[in-house]
């Protein structure tokens, strides 16, 4: 006569594993109630999800296939507890290991901002994209750090799809961490290649600050200091330049991971031109335009400054420039040097005489322009 088994040498002897804690399985639905949805297991028995472990908006009938992840393996009624919300995580995260393993490339689209940057959900796991790490296209640029209006730009982003990568993932913290910048790296890298200094390039104007212009050529970060705006002294860039602005410039260096970019180079230098005007020796009318301890700078055409320096303005030692000059103010100076090559001319006062030279009408009236 056969040995009869127990039913816990049945299971030993079988290759049926039992259930842990952490265990995510698949089963099938059985009977869905207001607050439980039962679950068979197949040989591992049965289970509960309660109805604050499905998760949001999960849509159930009998006889469906689900995965559910093991709360408690054997309550003391003798089934499972389960959660169908867990188990999307725990396979979630299993998913954004493997993305940040192999460095893919995803689509993520934020659901909220902050002023440090995006909220996002991806398989289940919220994560947050830092506003360091958005390209260049959607980096907020903004005058000084007005994090009011950097939050403005930011949840201009809000439910706009955006790829990424994983910059860093961890179950444990409950950590992770999205990078735009990284999902563009390659094909950035790929474009930089085909630049050159000199070519001309065309960009959006997505900031303007006090010392420059920012611009956007074809996701590329190009940046046009104030000198390069213009030809003509410069105090306000957003006189030149508005947001949204579509703009030409010349590539004048590549740096790292930004263009240095050059709106005046695009036209002739007109100083070149204004500045055939004056011969050494003129007695010429100019606009004081600003006042230094060491001289005064003289608007002699819209595109030509000169200098006077403070030994050039008066005989007497240690005269103080404020005392000589009001800024706008127009006076007649002779010119002592022009120096094309670095686009400088000196003038004097104290060798300014009548009986010297003519003032040249011309110039008068540049300055007046």
């Amino acid at each position: 006569m056969p040995k009869m088994l127990t039913m816990d040498q049945l299971l030993s002897s079988s290759e049926v594993e039992t259930l842990k804690a952490g265990d995510v399985i698949e089963g099938t639905v059985t009977s869905i109630k207001k607050h439980e949805v039962w679950i068979d297991l197949g040989a591992r028995g049965v289970g509960v999800v309660l109805r604050r472990e499905i998760g949001y908006g999960q849509p159930l009938e009998e006889g469906q296939t689900v995965t559910v992840s093991v709360i408690d393996p054997e309550l003391d009624e003798g089934h499972a507890l389960l959660s169908m919300r867990r188990a999307v995580k725990d396979r979630g995260w299993e998913e954004l290991e493997r993305l940040f393993a192999e460095q893919e490339v995803v689509e993520i689209i934020p659901y909220d901002a902050n002023r440090g940057g995006l909220l996002v959900e991806l398989e289940g796991i919220r994560g947050f994209l830092p506003v360091s790490q958005l390209a260049a296209g959607h980096y907020p640029r903004v005058s000084g750090a007005d994090k009011d209006e950097i939050l403005q730009k930011l949840n201009q982003l809000t439910n706009v799809p955006l790829k990424v990568r994983i910059l860093d993932v961890s179950r444990k913290e409950n950590k992770l961490i999205f990078s735009e910048k990284e999902a563009v790296k390659d094909d950035m890298a790929a474009r930089f290649a085909e630049l050159k200094v000199g070519d001309v390039v065309e960009g959006i104007a997505t900031g303007v600050i006090d010392f420059g212009a920012f611009v956007n050529v074809d996701g590329i970060e190009g940046l046009i200091h104030i000198s390069e705006i213009s030809w003509e002294r410069v105090d306000n860039p957003r006189n030149y330049v508005k947001v949204g602005d579509r703009v030409k410039a010349k590539i004048i260096a590549i740096d790292k991971d930004r263009l240095s970019l050059s709106l005046k180079q695009m036209t002739e230098d007109p100083w070149l031109s204004e500045v055939k005007a004056f011969q050494r020796g003129d007695v010429v009318e100019g606009k004081i335009t600003r006042i230094t301890p060491f001289g005064a700078f003289v608007q002699l055409s819209p595109s030509v400054e000169a200098l006077v320096h403070v030994s050039e303005m008066s005989d007497d030692e240690g005269v103080d420039p404020e005392t000589l000059f009001q800024l706008n103010e127009k006076k007649q100076f002779k010119v002592l040097d022009i120096d094309t090559e670095n686009r400088k001319i000196a003038l004097s006062l104290k060798k300014t005489t009548a009986k010297s030279s003519k003032v040249k009408p011309s110039t008068k009236k540049d300055v007046d322009k």
